[in-house]
């Protein structure tokens, strides 16, 4: 992992491998000039003061992400400067946007990979910037190298041995002009530390195939870290799942090799007020099941276990935060694969809540296994709950790869959620429950049926998903389809691959539910 430092060094005297400083666009009436962010003064003034006519003159617009490289001032002990665009100049009296600031963050960390250290010496005039800083070049600086480069991969600034040889994530941002001994700064270092990691723990399970990620191994993960963390972790095996009546997670399960799991992490706080429970549809592969994908559809499917990655990181983040709130997560984990044992259309299964499902589609799974774990959740009466899947490709058509849907039983609950997404960065959008959509859930045979009407599926997702949520409880659905496996180049502080979306708005629910910000 990187490592995060407040520093005491000047930008001048700082030994590193580069200096990462602000540009940004102008506003005014010299909006199309560069300008030069604060926290490269030293930078500027080695310069004479000139940094933004020569960064200019090698095509820097101080455009969001754009990154620029050139040879330190004399003098200085890091041998690089590296600019990165900050996108359009804050107005007069205001400051950088924190979104703004991490995205930077995370282009320069990208473009430093292979190197030590770096000091970022973005604005950080606030403990806010500070945190919004370190979160995205740590969240920029993570490499899923795993399955790379054997015993060629490198250390950081090592020469490559062989054609395979992998470089290394940035070993270390030091940030600069910050104020390393005040509090407040030092808990939104630590806070940024401890909520990327195991963001970067969600996009390591997200990235890893499902040859070697499976039930029983996601399992074992939760298992081990919430030993490490303090977390009482329970997993229903197959035959616990029998016993309990399961038959949402067992039918989706029951046409592979690789048996489903129930898993619950509870975090408690002797202390806490409130509860809050977190479920995470971990579909390990989704192949479709006998209504099987179509060809060029099958090859991200081990992406289909976000949501339950998203609440693992979460629950991990608020025991190591120590927030004074009880937090619990509920992994439901299955593999959908086609075989002679796998849950045919038509079929009907007994869920955990005692209703009867037909299956229409089994691609339609995932909101199978969140019933009954919707259900189990919401049995032990939380104050909210939250589930978060990779559900429909209809919400991706709605909103794009970016951006995730949130939906629930609760106007204010759902506003306050998108509200907290916009806060840490997010994007979302608020969607309705559309009472006649029901309707088309309507079966002749069961008390349900998983499919409803094509145009609005992924509302239609939603309101199945509500029929499993005990009587009286706030819940909020987050539909991450769109934005949680990103394929196409990275950007700012997103990757290739997993993201970890819906993380950091989490965390930052469950913390200001135990703050007592929300109701």
């Amino acid at each position: 992992m990187t490592a995060l430092t407040l520093s005491t060094s000047g930008a001048a005297t700082l030994r590193a491998d580069a200096l990462v400083v602000g540009v940004a666009k102008g506003a005014g009436s010299k909006s199309g000039d560069l300008v030069v962010a604060p926290g490269a003064e030293a930078v500027d003034k080695a310069f004479d003061g000139k940094l933004a006519a020569v960064l200019e003159t090698l095509g820097a617009s101080g455009a969001e992400g754009e990154v620029t490289k050139l040879p330190a001032p004399s003098g200085f002990k890091a041998p690089v400067v590296v600019a990165v665009g900050l996108g359009p100049a804050p107005a007069k009296g205001e400051t950088y946007d924190a979104e703004a600031l991490r995205r930077a963050a995370g282009s320069a960390a990208r473009a430093l990979k292979g190197a030590k250290k770096a000091g970022f010496a973005l604005p950080t005039e606030s403990a806010e910037d500070a945190g919004a800083v370190g979160e995205g070049a740590l969240l920029g600086a993570y490499a899923f190298t795993a399955y790379q480069g054997g015993e060629d991969k490198v250390a950081p600034k090592s020469a490559a041995s062989g054609r395979n040889a992998v470089k290394l994530p940035l070993g270390e941002v030091a940030l600069l002009g910050a104020k390393p001994r005040d509090k407040a700064f030092k808990a939104a270092v630590e806070r940024a530390l401890s909520v990327t990691e195991e963001i970067n723990r969600a996009r390591d399970l997200i990235n890893t195939p499902a040859n070697d990620l499976y039930p029983e191994s996601f399992a074992a993960v939760a298992t081990a870290a919430g030993k490490e963390h303090g977390i009482k972790v329970q997993v229903l095996d197959e035959k616990a799942l029998v016993k309990g009546g399961y038959g949402g997670l067992l039918g989706v399960g029951q046409g592979s090799t690789h048996g489903p799991r129930l898993v619950k992490l509870a975090y408690t706080h002797p202390k806490a007020e409130k509860t809050v429970a977190l479920v995470g549809k971990g579909i390990t592969y989704d192949s479709g099941g006998i209504s099987l994908k179509p060809a060029g559809h099958n090859e991200t499917m081990k992406c289909d276990m976000s949501g339950a990655a998203a609440v693992l990181a979460t629950v991990v983040s608020a025991a190591r935060l120590g927030l004074r709130i009880n937090v619990t997560g509920w992994l439901a984990l299955a593999e959908n694969m086609p075989s002679g044992n796998a849950t045919r259309p038509g079929d009907v299964l007994r869920m955990y809540s005692g209703k009867t499902v037909e299956v229409l589609n089994t691609d339609a799974e995932g909101r199978l296994v969140l019933a009954d774990a919707l259900t189990r959740a919401s049995e032990e009466k939380p104050d909210a709950i939250v589930d978060v899947a990779t559900l429909t490709g209809a919400m991706v058509l709605a909103l794009g790869n970016r951006t995730f849907a949130v939906m629930s039983n609760d106007d204010a609950f759902r506003t306050s959620i998108h509200e907290i997404a916009g806060e840490v960065g997010e994007a979302s959008w608020p969607m309705p429950l559309l009472a006649d959509l029901r309707k088309g859930m309507d079966s002749p045979t069961a008390d349900i049926a998983n499919m409803g009407e094509r145009m609005g599926g992924g509302l239609v997702a939603g309101l199945f998903l509500k029929e499993f949520v005990g009587e009286g409880i706030a819940w909020a659905h987050l539909d991450i389809a769109g934005p949680a496996f990103h394929e196409g180049a990275p950007y700012g502080y997103t990757p290739k691959g997993g993201t970890g979306s819906s993380v950091r708005t989490l965390v930052r629910l469950v913390e200001r539910t135990a703050a007592g910000d929300l109701g």
